[in-house]
């Protein structure tokens, strides 16, 4: 069984040889190797090969979270700026409470910032619903914007990353798809913590180790390491889409 493996890649680039490795996103095969088709993190589990990139748009996917504002109110529901190419829409069926169309701006008004799923993907727009639990307005906190790619490294493997910065720092973190984090905390200072290792992550996501690195970063910054290694202790980084 071959071990998870990173390194980075170029288009082109032979990132492994051998019959038995399929390739996934970002990579196909020539012949008998397995190459590049994208820059990125070349990703090696197993069997399985594949490119995350590290740079690039965000293109919703169905069951993706995103992050964005309300930018216009129509009869029957919410359009949201979330940064892709079109704005979503967000039916009055699709949130959690009955509202009736004279008071769709008391329940979600022009600039305000809501979480919400991506339900399906289509030629003409995106929609989204925030019926779920965990999903809805933003109500306080702060909302910071990374690359959308650096996203499965803020993640983690089974969401092992996000479970430190929220161990360290007693805060409540979502990460939108789209490259939004809302950050809410019991006070400015541990927000500005989850802040400043998100940080930290972004500048560092192509490197090996990254898990090990934003721990120490932790004991430096003086926060609580041993409540993060206990969660940590049985995982690795792994992207995740």
């Amino acid at each position: 069984m071959v071990k998870e493996k990173r390194q980075i890649v170029v288009p082109g680039e032979t990132v492994i040889s051998g019959n038995e490795f399929l390739p996934g996103d970002g990579a196909y095969r020539a012949g008998e190797d397995v190459v590049a088709g994208r820059f990125g993190i070349a990703n090696i589990f197993e069997k399985h090969v594949r490119v995350i990139p590290v740079s690039g748009a965000y293109y919703p996917r169905r069951g993706n979270t995103i992050i964005g504002t309300i930018v216009d109110i129509t009869f029957n529901g919410w359009l949201i700026n979330f940064g892709g190419a079109q704005n979503a829409f967000l039916p009055v069926a699709e949130v959690p409470m009955y509202v009736n169309k004279n008071e769709m701006r008391e329940f979600l008004d022009f600039g305000e910032s809501v979480i919400v799923k991506v339900w399906d993907v289509k030629s003409r727009g995106v929609d989204v619903s925030m019926k779920m639990r965990g999903f809805g307005k933003v109500e306080g906190g702060m909302i910071i914007s990374v690359g959308p790619n650096q996203v499965p490294r803020i993640i983690g493997k089974e969401g092992s990353m996000v479970k430190i910065i929220k161990a360290a720092t007693g805060c409540d973190v979502t990460v939108g798809q789209n490259g939004k984090v809302w950050i809410s905390g019991k006070d400015t200072d541990s927000e500005v913590a989850a802040k400043k290792i998100i940080e930290f992550i972004v500048e560092n996501s192509v490197i090996i180790g990254l898990t090990e690195k934003v721990e120490k970063m932790i004991a430096e910054m003086g926060l609580d390491v041993e409540k993060v290694e206990i969660v940590a202790e049985d995982t690795d980084v792994e992207d995740k889409e």
